[in-house]
């Protein structure tokens, strides 16, 4: 990959734990945000100082969608937090590897604590010729790039 060229953002991976997650179609809301303290105060002279901080670690929501198959460990994470509500040993790790074109892994995102907070099955139509696919939606509680 020559300097400057950009990432595919259609060659990736995600991971459950241990766990390889089949047919992904799209990850989304990939994103960090940090509150802003802002401080103001007077200084011995009577101006205005404002000064800002970085406050708390805001962590988001990530979607993944994916086509309906036969993958068991997905499904089974799924059930773990939607079905049976067990937070506790439903809690797992998510790393998402984006890779160049050679399939090389160049950044990892990694979520910890993550649990399905949401998910939305296919819409199903007869006559139409679409993908069956899930839309999951995972809460974490933090967030490392590498």
């Amino acid at each position: 990959m020559a300097q400057g060229d950009a990432l595919s953002t259609h060659i990736f991976g995600v991971q459950l734990g241990g766990y390889l997650v089949e047919s992904v179609q799209e990850v989304s809301g990939i994103s960090y945000n940090e509150g802003v303290v802002e401080v103001k105060q007077t200084s011995s002279t009577g101006d205005l100082l404002v000064r800002k901080q970085p406050g708390g670690k805001n962590p988001t929501e990530v979607t993944i969608v994916r086509g309906l198959d036969q993958s068991s460990a997905f499904t089974r994470w799924i059930n773990e937090t939607i079905k049976n509500g067990a937070l506790n040993t439903a809690r797992q790790n998510i790393t998402i590897e984006i890779m160049d074109s050679t399939k090389r892994v160049v950044r990892r995102i990694h979520l910890t604590q993550c649990w399905v907070s949401n998910w939305d099955g296919p819409a199903l139509k007869a006559g139409e010729p679409n993908a069956a696919t899930e839309t999951v939606t995972v809460t974490y509680e933090e967030m490392t790039i590498e």
